[in-house]
């Protein structure tokens, strides 16, 4: 009983938090509830006893992920951040709203078709060992995850090459 109120707590969370993120018209604000969404969800790893994930949720991404995106806010002018408030209206709104619904109608249409609803429903008592599950991420073989990893950090190395190209291209004005 009590894990399932810890999750309806993390759950409120992160949603909460989530929503906030992007109703939010200050970024610095954004950058907190992001903030907030990346430890609710290590939260939940934590409460499913993976540890590990959980740690590694918060060293990578409550910690990485967070302070990179509030220096890419630092480097980034303040008439850039003031239009970029202004730019958000309604048209704009109501379009999300629409590719929102379109995008759940689409997950949603997946998840009926391949019956992934009623095999996660057939599954609730197995439990994954952590050996496969640490197997699965790092491995190499046809569905491991240790490409799309090397990937992901050459990405971001380039995002942070670039935000420092800015910052010295600003400086020199």
């Amino acid at each position: 009983m009590a894990n399932i109120v810890m999750f309806c707590i993390l759950a409120v969370v992160i949603l909460g938090s989530a929503i906030m993120c992007v109703m939010t018209k200050s970024i610095m604000r954004a950058a907190t509830f992001l903030l907030f969404v990346l430890f609710g969800v290590a939260g939940i790893y934590f409460l499913l006893d993976y540890t590990f994930l959980g740690a590694a949720q918060i060293a990578v991404y409550a910690g990485g992920i967070t302070m990179m995106y509030v220096f890419a806010i630092q480097l980034v002018s303040k008439d850039t951040l003031q239009n970029l408030v202004e730019r958000f209206k309604g048209s704009r709104v109501a379009g999300g709203i629409l590719i929102s619904i379109v995008g759940l109608a689409v997950v949603g249409t997946i998840l009926l078709k391949n019956h992934f609803i009623f095999a996660a429903c057939k599954m609730k008592d197995v439990e994954v060992p952590m050996e496969q599950v640490g197997n699965a991420l790092l491995g190499s073989d046809k569905y491991g995850y240790v490409l799309p990893f090397e990937f992901i950090s050459i990405f971001l190395l380039a995002c942070i090459i670039g935000g420092i190209m800015i910052a010295r291209k600003e400086d020199n004005k």
